[in-house]
C-alpha cells in the first residue's frame, strides 16, 4: 500500500486510524505490517464494504473533511471492491536504525557479503550489487527513471533491485532518488577494498 505524505502524517499522530482501498482482492491482511516512512504500521482489520456502508465517522477516520471527498477519492482508484483497512504505527522500522550503524564487525560485514553474494546468484540479470551500490555513491538523488537506463534496466526492475539493498539497510530513498546509508558506504568501502585487492 502506497499513502500519501498527509496520510504517513496522519497515521503517525494519530488522527488518521483507517485506510479505503479498491483492489479486486485484498492485498493486505489482518495481523500483517506495512513498513513506511513513518514506522512500521501494523493491519488491525480489512473490511469489504458497500459504498452506502460508509459513514462520515469513516471519512474523517481516514483524514477527510467529509463523506463526499472520501467518495470522489475512491472514485478515482481502479474498479475493484472497496475495503476498510483498520490501521495503527507498531513501531520504527528496523532499517532506519540498522542504516545508522556504520560500525560493523567482520563477521557482519562477512554476513552482508553473503547476502550480496545470495543476491547475484538468484539474479535473471547476472551479478548487480556492487554496481548498484557505486551507482548510487556516485549519483545520489537522481530518479530511478534516469538510473535505471544506465543499468539497461527498466525503471521498475531498477526500483526492485534498490529496494533489495534497502532491506539490509545500504540504501535511503529520498524525495528524489536514492543515497548510500552509513551502513551502506561502510560496506561499499570494504567490497572496494576487497575488489582491489591481488588474486
Amino acid at each position: 500500500m502506497l499513502f500519501k505524505r498527509h496520510a504517513l502524517d496522519g497515521l503517525a499522530d494519530g488522527t488518521i486510524t483507517v485506510a479505503f482501498r479498491r483492489w479486486a482482492r485484498p492485498r493486505v491482511r489482518a495481523g500483517g505490517q506495512l513498513r513506511t516512512a513513518v514506522g512500521v504500521l501494523g493491519v488491525d482489520a480489512v473490511d469489504e464494504m458497500d459504498f452506502a456502508d460508509i459513514t462520515e465517522d469513516d471519512a474523517r477516520r481516514a483524514g477527510f473533511a467529509a463523506l463526499p471527498d472520501l467518495l470522489d477519492d475512491l472514485a478515482t482508484q481502479r474498479d475493484g471492491r472497496v475495503y476498510r483497512i483498520a490501521l495503527h504505527v507498531a513501531g520504527p522500522d528496523p532499517r532506519v536504525g540498522l542504516r545508522g550503524r556504520d560500525a560493523l564487525t567482520d563477521d557482519e560485514l562477512a554476513e552482508v557479503e553473503r547476502r550480496l553474494a545470495r543476491l547475484d546468484a538468484a539474479s535473471r540479470h547476472g551479478a548487480w550489487t556492487l554496481a548498484v551500490l557505486r551507482l548510487i555513491r556516485d549519483r545520489p538523488e537522481v530518479r530511478a527513471a534516469d538510473l535505471a537506463p544506465t543499468r539497461g534496466q527498466e525503471k521498475l526492475a531498477f526500483k526492485r533491485d534498490v529496494r533489495k539493498l534497502k532491506e539490509l539497510g545500504l540504501t535511503e530513498s529520498l524525495e528524489i532518488g536514492y543515497r548510500l546509508s552509513a551502513r551502506g558506504r561502510t560496506v561499499l568501502a570494504h567490497l572496494d577494498e576487497q575488489t582491489s585487492k591481488p588474486g
